[in-house]
């Protein structure tokens, strides 16, 4: 204990880079993954805006980015990151790899949760006129809120998790802090009062989401 006590100001430190990794990558991720999934949602055949061949490429690149590991992925993106960020090591690094990590698996959630409207809500809008975008952003995404809040809310778990992983590429983060300064040391008590901290993350997010997503399944 009087080690942890010792290394306060570092883990102090290791958790802000982890709310930081995990704030900005939600953020990121989020909105990319929401624009995503809406073009996978509209131009599937028979939809709003069906186009075949768009839907098939970017349904395939969803089909091939989503399902890989992240410590994988973020190896794999390293020419990208080095072109864009100029390193391939460090927080900035290890975000930008997990908001696209997360843009991925945000947008089938979105996709999925938006064909779960039913189709007489659409035709209705369409009989009153409403153009694609406007049936997209006034009916579609208000009648999926509720589900595609909690999907969001898997998304920060997995995030979280996944931020863990930071301290393999010089990121950061409680993950790192564990690491350095607990298994590495046979410091069990750090090790234990690092998890127990990443649990309560978790489970804040969890209760905000779920509160959230109640909120608008009574609207």
């Amino acid at each position: 204990m009087h080690e942890f006590l010792t290394n306060l100001p570092v883990f102090r430190q290791a958790i802000g880079q982890t709310f930081y990794i995990v704030v900005i990558s939600v953020v990121a991720g989020g909105v990319l993954g929401l624009a995503i999934g809406l073009v996978l949602y509209a131009t599937r055949p028979g939809n709003l805006m069906a186009n075949r061949p768009v839907y098939v490429a970017v349904n395939v690149l969803v089909n091939v980015v989503r399902p890989i590991p992240f410590v994988i992925f973020l190896t794999a993106i390293q020419p990208l990151m080095l072109n864009t960020l100029g390193t391939t090591i460090g927080t900035n690094a290890v975000t930008f790899a997990l908001s696209l990590s997360a843009a991925f698996a945000v947008s089938r959630i979105v996709e999925q949760n938006l064909l779960t409207v039913g189709p007489g809500v659409i035709e209705a809008a369409r009989a009153a006129g409403a153009r694609p975008v406007g049936i997209i952003v006034t009916v579609l995404i208000p009648e999926a809120l509720g589900p595609i809040i909690l999907g969001y809310t898997f998304i920060f778990v997995a995030v979280v998790d996944m931020s863990a992983q930071a301290g393999l590429f010089g990121g950061g983060g409680l993950g790192d802090f564990a690491i350095t300064y607990g298994s590495q040391r046979y410091n069990w008590p750090i090790v234990y009062i690092t998890v127990a901290t990443i649990v309560v993350i978790v489970q804040a997010g969890q209760f905000l989401g779920n509160r959230l997503a109640r909120r608008a399944l009574r609207r």
